[in-house]
Parts: C-alpha cells; sequence; structure tokens
C-alpha cells in the first residue's frame, strides 16, 4: 500500500472491534430491499443497481465500509465508489453472512 493509501477489505473483526470501542462507522448496505428487510446491520441501504444515481449521497471524505450478502456485490461497488471519488470505500469480507457467522449469530443466515 502507498502512503495514505486505504486497505480495500474490512475483516468482521475489524469493524466489530471498531464499534466495540465506540468508533462512528460509515456501513453501506448494497443489498436489496428485501434482504436488508430479512437481516440487517444498520446501514444506509443504497442497492447496488441504484449506487451510481446516488452517489452524492455519499461524503467522499467519508471511509465507508460496504456490505452485502456474502461480498461480491459489495467489492464491485466499492471498487466503482473509489473509481468515483470516494477513495476511502472498503468492502466487507465475507459480507453480513460473515457476520453472522463469526461475531453475531442474532443476526440472521438466508
Amino acid at each position: 500500500m502507498q502512503p495514505g493509501e486505504v486497505e480495500f477489505h474490512c475483516s468482521v473483526f475489524e469493524l466489530k472491534r471498531r464499534i466495540d470501542e465506540g468508533e462512528e462507522v460509515f456501513l453501506l448496505d448494497v443489498r436489496e430491499v428485501v434482504e436488508a428487510e430479512t437481516a440487517n446491520l444498520g446501514g444506509k441501504l443504497i442497492p447496488l443497481g441504484e449506487l451510481p444515481a446516488r452517489l452524492r449521497e455519499l461524503d467522499p471524505r467519508q471511509e465507508i465500509i460496504v456490505y452485502c450478502h456474502h461480498g461480491v456485490r459489495s467489492a464491485a461497488a466499492a471498487n466503482y465508489l473509489r473509481a468515483n471519488g470516494l477513495g476511502r470505500a472498503r468492502n466487507l469480507a465475507g459480507g453480513i453472512d460473515r457476520w453472522s457467522l463469526d461475531v453475531d449469530s442474532s443476526v440472521r443466515r438466508y
């Protein structure tokens, strides 16, 4: 990594630690509405297909942890955000499913 460059992936353990330490973390959920209704981490919901039209809703100075079900859509979203001026976007590796398995089993798996 270059100086000032932000790591692309964020593990569920890193996210949990940061939340436990009281850090305000901006979460972006790029799943569909029905998925967010099934299980969520409380992130701002912007489905992946709506992201280009809703970029203005995001702060380019803020670190954004992007998540989806397994981490595939969120990786694409984080790459898109980085390519469009939001260089601090990061992908939550393994998505909400990994969060449920490794951090909080009360988050419903689907």
